[in-house]
């Protein structure tokens, strides 16, 4: 019987000290790389503004919908309720007749 102890297999415990085998290999090669190396910090900072944006946008549209509230929601009430009034009195003086000047 003869024995291999010299020849080296895939996934053997040497291999995996030294960094998992072919798929650890290429892992690392493929991480250590400055194309994936630059396409992470593109990432990175694609993601920072993005987030730094999402919070600046959602401080605006909370400034813009409590403004809303407080300034122009009442004015719209009231030019309704001022409609509504000047409505009513057309139909009154048309039920009641207008009196002749």
């Amino acid at each position: 019987m003869a024995s291999n102890s010299g020849a080296k297999r895939i996934g053997s415990s040497s291999d995996t000290s030294n960094g998992g085998g072919i798929l650890g290999r290429v892992t690392s090669t493929v991480s250590e790389s400055p194309i994936f190396q630059k396409g992470k910090d593109s990432a990175d900072d694609a993601a920072f503004v993005t987030k730094k944006l999402l919070k600046s946008t959602g401080k605006a549209a909370w400034i813009v919908g409590t403004t809303f509230l407080v300034l122009a929601l009442p004015l719209f009430i009231e030019l309704e309720r001022d409609g509504q009034l000047d409505a009513l009195e057309l139909q009154q003086a048309s039920l009641l007749g207008t009196p002749k000047a």
